[in-house]
């Protein structure tokens, strides 16, 4: 049975299944993942040589859910030069002197580079929202406001990709397991991360609401299914590919005649 991907309408998120692989193979998967991987290297360099969009890919999704594991995988093939990374973390204090979105619209990339954004101006109707770190009256305006600033981003030549990696509890747990047991991930495991599985059922209610009232036409969301690693980077390589492949970029026209410059 297949299950909605770029969300167009309402959604449940308990009737989104984490463990959801399309039927693929493992092998099958990771080898077209390369072929797509490669292709977006390829298309890197167009997006560079015009410069004349960026292209911004978001990633929210709970603790272990592969968020730096699919920007590894995904943009392998990438000149890395090309590419600015952000991790929304606490605000500083010169940004919690702005209002929350300064710090996100600083980050987005100049023309021809690619954005990641490891969790996101989306933390502000999340983490904000599930710990009370502001009343509800301050967070509920947010929604609108999001809506506001990526279509501004849009309309600006930013091409934003929105993915929620969607994990199950169990499979949370098994990762957070494995990081335990593992000498070499040990570092990655904070307790802070179980006060964050403690209100487990809350976050998914604030995910839920933000895939509903944030998927809009020039900024929908995609649902992940990340159980399976290899799925998971599989679906975002594709997707994006697809979407470079759609901008229907050409190499630009150059300055001066190449056939009667000559090297001396």
């Amino acid at each position: 049975m297949k299950q909605p991907f770029k969300i167009t309408g309402k959604v449940r998120i308990k009737n989104l299944s984490p463990d959801f692989h399309d039927g693929m193979d493992k092998a099958d998967a990771r080898e077209k993942t390369e072929q797509y991987g490669k292709r977006i290297g390829d298309l890197q360099t167009l997006l560079y040589a015009n410069a004349n969009r960026a292209v911004v890919i978001l990633f929210q999704g709970m603790d272990a859910s592969g968020k730096d594991g699919a920007v590894r995988r995904v943009l392998e093939f990438v000149n890395p030069a090309g590419v600015q990374t952000t991790n929304f973390k606490a605000p500083s204090s010169e940004e919690r002197a702005h209002d929350y979105l300064w710090r996100v619209h600083k980050a987005v990339p100049r023309f021809g580079y690619f954005g990641v954004f490891n969790r996101s101006h989306y933390e502000e109707v999340l983490i904000v929202r599930v710990m009370h770190l502001q009343p509800e009256k301050v967070w509920k305006k947010r929604y609108d406001q999001i809506n506001a600033f990526e279509r501004y981003l849009a309309e600006n030549n930013v091409v934003l990709l929105k993915y929620f990696l969607h994990i199950s509890k169990e499979e949370q747990a098994r990762r957070f397991e494995e990081r335990l047991r593992d000498p070499r991930k040990n570092w990655k495991f904070s307790e802070d991360d179980l006060k964050v599985r403690a209100h487990w059922d809350a976050y998914q209610a604030a995910f839920e609401e933000i895939l509903n009232r944030c998927s809009t036409s020039c900024a929908p969301w995609h649902v992940v299914a990340a159980d399976h690693k290899w799925y998971r980077d599989f679906v975002i390589a594709r997707h994006l590919a697809e979407v470079l492949e759609g901008l229907k970029m050409k190499w630009p026209k150059p300055i001066s005649d190449p056939s009667k410059i000559k090297v001396v």
